[in-house]
């Protein structure tokens, strides 16, 4: 089996990771407004995330708005939202069956294959809850650097990448390599070897038979 301090280490970054997802999600910054153009006025600066958007003043003050209809988004938000609710709950699941595998706890002790087996499972878990994340902020971002590129997008409707994406991106990297480590807890395949007959001392020796 691996290491258990490769084994721990691997589960704290994909730890980690679930928890940065959960961060990228509730955070609106996922893009915010660009100063790119010759005559912008940086009075103000525009978020969007997930579930709102936000406009903050130069003077400090925030204003919140949620999105008040699903049906209005478009498409890349609703397939980012529900590809980002999708890496949480894969993530969870992976945290519960991770941890009955990691071998510095006693569930399932008795049995170190099956341990190490469910283990892997965890670690597959979190490798997809990992992709599901990365697949969602890649979307997103490439909508945006598409949006930001087009000539026909006006320089005061302009976005860049919010600190949201790059939360979100750490987080699956972070994932992905604590899943990976995870799964190289797998059992080594033992070689089963025929018993051996008992010698039993008490039997006389075989010898020929003379007529």
């Amino acid at each position: 089996m691996a290491n258990t301090g490769l084994q721990m280490l691997g589960f704290a970054l994909a730890c980690l990771g679930w928890i940065g997802f959960m961060v990228s999600v509730a955070i609106p910054q996922w893009k915010m407004s660009s100063f790119s153009g010759d005559a912008i006025i940086t009075a103000q600066v525009t978020y969007e995330g997930l579930w709102m958007s936000c406009v903050m003043q130069s003077t400090g003050q925030m204003q919140c708005k949620t999105f008040d209809s699903l049906l209005k988004l478009d498409s890349t938000t609703q397939a980012t939202r529900a590809l980002m609710i999708c890496g949480i709950i894969a993530g969870f699941f992976a945290v519960c069956i991770s941890a009955v595998g990691m071998k510095c706890l006693t569930c399932l002790q008795d049995d170190e294959v099956k341990k190490a087996k469910v283990g892997i499972v965890g670690g597959v878990l979190f490798i997809i809850a990992g992709l599901c994340v990365l697949i969602a902020t890649a979307w997103f971002g490439h909508r945006i650097a598409q949006a930001f590129y087009n000539v026909f997008t006006p320089s005061n409707s302009k976005y860049e990448f919010g600190p949201a994406l790059f939360i979100g991106w750490a987080a699956a990297a972070l994932a992905i390599m604590g899943g990976a480590m995870l799964c190289c807890s797998c059992p080594r395949k033992e070689t089963s070897y025929p018993a051996s007959r008992a010698y039993n001392k008490s039997a006389p020796p075989a010898g020929k038979e003379y007529v």
